[in-house]
């Protein structure tokens, strides 16, 4: 955070603000200086600004006294709190966090120094894109980036405030649920840089069409500073379309070379001099693509990623178009892209679960899910190669946020994954009549492809809880010598919580039960 009196964060935040008196009537604190900004006052540390949010479950408020007492020198908050700690009295801490973050973005800027702000949004992708730009911008320079998925109102301010003065590049995660989100969220951090990757039918239920998807994920484009720049995904026609919202027509390209491009528009990316693009995609035994990185000038790289998935070739393509406009050569890219093996947690990660006496392959996608990304999921297990054909198990869950064809959704994925090599197909519900329908859906979906081949199709499963779904699953995998698992479903469906049970917290094999 860049340095801030007290008396300046309360002006940032249009807040009044109330300091503690010493006991000759003096005010004491104004001119504390504030250093970083939290939610959690678990974080605070000396100079730390504590921002009382009232959630749910918890109330920022009742944990001011003890923010004071680990060094906050002042508490946002919504009514004056009885501790001895300076407090700035504010409508909404939430819309107080935005202020101030977007004035230490102002700050940072009027530094004088070089800074760069990286926004990125999309249906699928973001935050493996996010973590693959952080590591390619961190060998130019210091590089804030968020953790995890930390991408909406609270997420973004409180990752932006990390921005200090010696911060060079800020690449910012910007996701949304309705209309207006993202131009909130550039109003706090207006990008120089804006990356739009896919839009999808992710919160169909909440927007209502693909069509408003597209406008909410172009308000990050309409969003950019005056001479900002679009990184613009050229295969997906709902992003290309967002090309004449760029200011002065500043748009760069990425996208698949040739044949493998996918309702290009007008193949852009390989037709445009501002592009790079990926040719020659070839996926391992362990589902690791490969590809050869294409300047539109005729420089090429050959690129191994050490993540899994084809999918990830648009996330790494997007993340080097980046890079390469911020000078990285795209040798270094290629290198730097090789190295990056391990992202956000419960995105395609991979380990080794010893439970008992017998042992499988976790294929952990748990961290959420949308119609793209479970084929995308589904497709990287059907790839997956051992020394033998594995015993493939698609551990699946409900899929949310997706309006009055939920049902349908739900049995189309089922219908896809019953059509693909895989071995069994488990359908995971819950307690929640809405999850364990959904489940039931995709069950059916299965069940009726199966019915309907004459080939060799899957054992499909419906149970009702992770604990029904961790016995069939170390059962069928005590069956066979060779089996390899995927986890797949949105966050609220509970399988990161099956993907915990089977590993410890830092991804290593577990070998208890």
């Amino acid at each position: 955070m860049m340095p801030m009196t007290v008396r300046q964060v309360a002006e940032a935040v249009q807040g009044r603000l109330i300091v503690p008196q010493t006991g000759d009537g003096v005010e004491d604190g104004a001119d504390a200086l504030a250093t970083s900004a939290v939610s959690d006052s678990r974080q605070v540390r000396e100079g730390s600004v504590f921002v009382a949010i009232a959630g749910e479950r918890v109330d920022g408020h009742d944990f001011v006294a003890r923010a004071g007492e680990s060094g906050a020198v002042v508490a946002l908050v919504q009514h004056e709190v009885d501790a001895p700690v300076a407090q700035i009295v504010v409508p909404d801490t939430v819309d107080a966090l935005g202020l101030l973050a977007k004035a230490n973005i102002a700050a940072r800027r009027a530094a004088g120094t070089p800074f760069t702000l990286i926004g990125i949004t999309g249906s699928v992708g973001k935050t493996t894109t996010k973590d693959l730009m952080a590591a390619l911008l961190s060998t130019l320079g210091s590089t804030v980036a968020p953790v995890g998925s930390f991408n909406n109102e609270i997420g973004l301010p409180l990752t932006a405030l990390k921005v200090g003065r010696d911060t060079r590049f800020f690449v910012a995660e910007m996701g949304a649920s309705h209309v207006g989100e993202i131009t909130r969220l550039t109003t706090i951090a207006p990008p120089d840089i804006a990356v739009v990757l896919k839009v999808g039918c992710a919160h169909l239920g909440e927007f209502g069409s693909v069509e408003r998807i597209a406008q909410a994920k172009s308000e990050i484009v309409q969003g950019l500073v005056p001479d900002g720049l679009a990184v613009l995904n050229a295969d997906d026609a709902h992003v290309a379309a967002m090309a004449p919202l760029a200011p002065q027509g500043h748009v760069f390209w990425f996208g698949m070379a040739g044949d493998d491009a996918e309702a290009s528009a007008g193949n852009a990316a390989s037709g445009k001099s501002d592009a790079l693009f990926a040719s020659d995609v070839r996926t391992d035994d362990g589902d690791r693509p490969s590809f050869t990185l294409e300047r539109a000038d005729g420089g090429t790289a050959h690129v191994q990623l050490a993540i899994r998935g084809t999918h990830n070739v648009m996330n790494a393509l997007a993340a080097a178009s980046v890079a390469h406009l911020l000078g990285v050569p795209l040798q270094s890219i290629a290198e730097t892209l090789s190295r990056q093996s391990r992202i956000s947690p419960h995105r395609m990660a991979v380990s080794t679960v010893r439970r008992g006496g017998m042992s499988f392959t976790l294929i952990d996608d748990s961290f959420n899910a949308n119609p793209d990304s479970m084929r995308a999921g589904l497709d990287g297990l059907a790839r997956w190669r051992s020394d033998e054909d594995p015993y493939r198990i698609a551990v699946l869950g409900a899929m949310l946020e997706l309006g009055g064809d939920e049902s349908a959704l739900h049995e189309g994925i089922g219908e896809y994954a019953a059509g693909l090599p895989i071995d069994a197909v488990i359908a995971v519900g819950n307690d929640d009549e809405h999850f364990d329908a959904l489940a039931s859906a995709l069950a059916k979906g299965a069940r009726k492809r199966r019915d309907d081949s004459d080939g060799n199709t899957p054992e499909v499963h419906w149970v009702h809880d992770i604990d029904q779904a961790d016995t069939l699953v170390r059962a069928l995998a005590g069956d066979h010598d060779d089996t390899v698992v995927l986890l797949k479903g949105s966050h609220a469906s509970g399988l990161s919580a099956l993907a915990q049970r089977w590993t410890t917290a830092d991804g290593q094999p577990s070998d208890h039960e």
